[in-house]
């Protein structure tokens, strides 16, 4: 599924890098910590995340993810949207928590790498 398809179905608003929304999704994966994310992510994911900072662009590079959801209602700050921007990785925001969108993610055909 594209990442434009599964912001249709569930209503998930980008803020940044929507130049990337006809990325493929791979999987689905929850975490806060970025090193159990660099070392666990499967590539191509959607990264779901409560951190709004930065780096969680840089990570989302390196593992090459489909997109960003910050959930919670996390907004992030201008240099993590300009980072997503510029790598062309959609930044989405979602007001409720990871656990319920990633019940959605499920339901709707995404599901982890194992």
């Amino acid at each position: 599924m594209k990442v434009t398809e599964l912001t249709k179905q569930l209503g998930l608003q980008v803020i940044a890098g929507a130049n990337g929304e006809d990325r493929d999704i791979a999987a689905g994966y929850c975490g806060d910590l970025l090193s159990d994310v660099m070392g666990n992510a499967p590539i191509g994911s959607i990264w779901l995340t409560v951190q709004g900072h930065q780096n969680v662009m840089n990570v989302a590079r390196m593992r090459e993810m489909a997109a960003v959801v910050l959930t919670n209602g996390i907004v992030p700050d201008d240099e993590t949207r300009r980072r997503a921007d510029d790598f062309g990785i959609p930044l989405i925001i979602w007001q409720g928590t990871s656990y319920d969108l990633a019940v959605r993610l499920c339901a709707a055909g995404i599901s982890d790498s194992s």
